[in-house]
């Protein structure tokens, strides 16, 4: 009834909002966003929240006609976010990846993979580190991260009552944060390709890698989020929803009573059947070929774009950041799938007819997932039609002292990241614009260059992450089979920990008195240590 009731408010709202030339780069572009996640945290139902946003934009560019505005909704943002070659990799990608996973688990794989890893988990604490290592092991790519470890730790997790909530957490706080200053991994090639664009336009003769080498150490909220998601791990202590939710989890209850999870394992009979075996590598060596098969995809489709460029550097970074990573991600999760299906006939445990339904079962255990997702795009879409970036970013004053530049690109690049749900196209929004700033305020000061890269890098990641919009979000919640709002709840009071970390013991110091990033490395880490230790609490009736 409350959302009902909202809703028909907000239908009420759209006749007085403004057209697109008025909305156009002012503060009313963001009621878009802002109301869709309003509407998400407030009454929990996330796709209502996303047509409302999504259709107040749509409205403002149609003129300010509602009806044209929803029209619009579904002929041209849902049409176009379907279109994208790239939106539609990533649901191709998920929909085989948990197409693999239906048949692992029908197969009895899955349950393997819990028996094989109990003496390593044999907790609910080191069924957690053991999420951990294996988010921070996987650092080639955040998609492939998320996916991954969610679907392969999530039966470890669940034998030992640790919170869907909690699991989607680490997957989500493992994945970003270590591809994104990783040497090698997906990420770099578009990162230092945005700074020599920047460079280029600016005059610059500086080489865009040393560039993007010198703002690691300034990567303050990356590696934060990291000792967050470690600290809180091996501590077993929690705060806020996060600790209710583990404290639910350890009574039994795994997901909230009102939740409803992005993918749904339980319910799609991916059961196997009594009596069936349980061996370990009918899951394992599907999931080590979609990573075998990413590597080496990423290798090889990078090196052929370098010599095709006619590039004589073929270094494993620039390999790397020159890779085609959605291509290998079919490639991959396609693999993947056969593999799976190819044991489980091959060993008679599932005929192919029953091989076949498994894998539809697993499709159909996506499709929340991709309805969010197409969402959340077409949502995106909105706010670069209203140019909502450009009102975030006209915040930064042009009378700001240089050195607090980091801080203040930090702030907006985590504004635009969250109101627009993405992290790269924060990162192409801002990079042009604040690399050149930074090199006109430097005044030969190269830290300035450095940590406001870094700042633009890690602003993003942190919006993202905050963001129930958020690709890398929604994918999170899916592999962890979690309710998506509950998971942007209970993960928002860590995020926001190691960001106000980031800004009082990392960028404030480094701008007011210089402080090496090294030592505000150190620093950081002791806080959030003190802050787990003195705000955390041990969840009840935990198995330490």
């Amino acid at each position: 009834m409350k959302t009902g009731g909202t809703v028909l408010v907000v239908m009420a709202v759209m006749a007085l909002l403004p057209d697109k030339e008025s909305a156009n780069g002012a503060w009313w572009s963001l009621l878009p966003p802002l109301v869709a996640i309003t509407l998400a945290l407030v009454f929990r139902d996330v796709l209502v929240a996303l047509v409302v946003g999504v259709w107040m934009g749509t409205t403002m560019i149609a003129g300010g006609n509602p009806a044209a505005g929803f029209l619009r909704l579904i002929d041209t943002n849902v049409r176009d976010a379907l279109s994208d070659p790239d939106h539609v990799s990533i649901i191709i990608f998920s929909m085989l990846l948990g197409g693999m996973v239906g048949v692992i688990s029908r197969s009895g794989g899955a349950l393997g993979v819990v028996r094989a890893l109990e003496p390593l988990a044999t907790t609910p604490r080191r069924a957690q580190v053991v999420t951990w290592l294996m988010g921070v092991l996987i650092f080639f790519d955040d998609y492939s991260n998320t996916l991954i470890v969610g679907n392969t730790m999530r039966p470890v997790t669940d034998r030992h009552r640790v919170s869907r909530e909690k699991l989607a957490f680490l997957v989500d706080s493992t994945a970003a944060p270590v591809a994104c200053v990783a040497l090698v991994s997906t990420w770099i090639g578009y990162e230092v390709s945005l700074v020599g664009d920047a460079l280029s336009k600016a005059g610059s003769d500086l080489n865009p890698f040393s560039v993007f080498l010198a703002s690691i150490p300034y990567a303050f909220y990356p590696f934060f989020a990291l000792a967050t998601t470690f600290a809180i791990t091996v501590s077993s202590r929690d705060w806020g929803p996060m600790l209710q939710a583990e404290r639910r989890a350890r009574a039994g209850e795994l997901l909230a009573a009102t939740a409803q999870p992005l993918a749904d394992y339980e319910s799609s009979g991916l059961a196997p059947e009594e009596g069936a075996p349980c061996r370990w590598w009918n899951a394992a060596v599907p999931v080590a070929l979609v990573v075998a098969v990413t590597l080496g995809g990423l290798y090889q489709t990078g090196r052929a774009s370098l010599l095709a460029a006619g590039e004589s550097n073929l270094s494993l970074s620039r390999i790397i950041g020159a890779s085609d990573s959605f291509t290998v991600l079919l490639w991959a999760s396609l693999i993947g799938l056969i593999a799976a299906i190819l044991l489980a006939v091959g060993q008679g445990i599932l005929d192919i007819r029953q091989a076949v339904a498994a894998t539809v079962d697993g499709f159909k255990s996506m499709f929340m997932a991709f309805v969010v997702l197409t969402l959340a795009w077409s949502l995106g879409q909105v706010c670069t039609d209203l140019a909502t970036a450009d009102f975030l970013k006209s915040a930064v004053g042009p009378s700001l002292p240089p050195a607090f530049l980091p801080m203040a690109v930090f702030l907006v690049a985590a504004a635009v990241s969250f109101a627009t749900g993405t992290s790269w196209g924060t990162m192409a929004i801002l990079t042009p614009l604040a690399v050149p700033w930074a090199l006109e305020a430097a005044s030969g000061d190269p830290t300035i260059l450095a940590a406001t890269v870094a700042a633009i890098l890690g602003g993003s990641v942190f919006g993202d992450h905050c963001s129930p919009i958020s690709d890398t979000t929604i994918l999170s919640s899916m592999a962890s089979g979690c309710d998506h709002v509950d998971h942007v709840r209970t993960q928002l009071p860590y995020a926001l920990l190691a960001a106000g970390v980031a800004l009082g013991a990392g960028y404030l110091p480094q701008a007011w008195l210089g402080v090496p990033p090294w030592i505000l490395l150190i620093v950081g880490g002791v806080v959030i240590g003190v802050w787990t230790r003195l705000v955390g609490r041990p969840v009840a009736a935990s198995r330490r």
